[in-house]
């Protein structure tokens, strides 16, 4: 019994691994640009932009928990499957 249920969870982290992982490279993309814009927002003003911070902290724990779904690490699923979490706070 315990077979059948360990497949079943593989098919899932196929899916998981197709949907989540094309979400995370588009979104990916957009992180790379918010770099470059807070990267621009500190030279020239010296402070970092908090909302931009937490933004890129979004993506950073969700490709984090993807990877720990996909290496079999834990059966907790990534967003889309659940909501989305943070791990991290900004910090000043």
């Amino acid at each position: 019994m315990a077979k059948v249920s360990e497949r079943k969870e593989l098919l899932w982290r196929i899916l998981v691994f197709i949907v989540s992982g094309i979400i995370l490279g588009v979104w990916r993309a957009f992180i790379q640009i918010l770099f470059v814009v807070n990267f621009v927002i500190v030279l020239f003003t010296g402070k970092r932009n908090k909302e931009i911070a937490n933004l890129c902290e979004i993506w950073n724990s969700e490709a984090y928990r993807f990877m720990r779904y996909l290496t079999f690490e834990t059966n907790e699923r990534p967003f889309p499957f659940t909501n989305l979490k943070t791990l991290g706070k900004f910090e000043k």
